[in-house]
């Protein structure tokens, strides 16, 4: 967008391609970001964005910083949308959030084959040398290893991603060194379901 386009056809363009949020450029750099609610509330549709470059954000990812940082601006920010800029707001391009979601998958190995285990403990007690080593007495190992803290309890949890997927074993290990385990998916899990699941229907078709 240009500060001399109108704001029908910002909003126009966020149609379009399915985001909240469109950059400004003026002269090959960024002015800013208008957002969707802000020109919502503007009553006549053909005022040009020039007369709200005040209200432009100047939230973007520089083109050399690790793409962790776009992650975490457009999550503080809520946007669907963040501008990428080199030297001096030199305009590059723009990464819709839904991108960057993708390429979070791929570097977390969401898309990986194998279990997952969820652990929850004390943040004092988390040591990664204990918890691969029981992993690795089941003839497994962590493929993937991801930490959270929730900011509202204090409860900190463990994602593990194992490189099987028939986790019983490892999950009856966790529980015999009382750890707690709050979720695991596996083999196993799902053919329980499909069980139960048939049963159910057993019992159903039964009555």
């Amino acid at each position: 967008m240009h500060l001399n386009d109108p704001v029908s056809q910002a909003l126009d363009l966020m149609a379009d391609f399915h985001v909240m949020h469109l950059p400004v450029v003026v002269e090959d750099k960024l002015a800013g970001l208008v957002g969707e609610d802000g020109l919502l509330n503007i009553e006549d549709d053909t005022t040009r964005l020039s007369q709200l470059q005040a209200t432009f954000s100047k939230t973007a990812a520089h083109a050399d910083s690790f793409f962790f940082e776009a992650i975490q601006m457009v999550n503080e920010s809520g946007l669907t949308l963040i501008p990428v800029i080199a030297g001096d707001a030199e305009y590059i391009g723009s990464i819709i959030a839904t991108d960057l979601l993708k390429q979070l998958g791929k570097v977390s190995g969401v898309n990986d084959t194998g279990g997952i285990i969820v652990l929850e403990m004390e943040k004092v007690s988390f040591s990664f040398s204990e918890i691969s080593k029981l992993v690795e007495t089941n003839d497994a190992q962590i493929t993937q290893l991801n930490t959270y803290t929730d900011a509202h309890s204090g409860n900190f949890y463990i994602t593990l991603r194992i490189n099987k997927l028939e986790i019983s074993d490892i999950v009856a290990t966790f529980q015999r060194y009382e750890y707690q385990v709050k979720y695991y998916f596996g083999e196993e899990l799902y053919e329980n379901e499909l069980r139960n699941n048939y049963d159910h229907l057993m019992n159903y078709l039964n009555i």
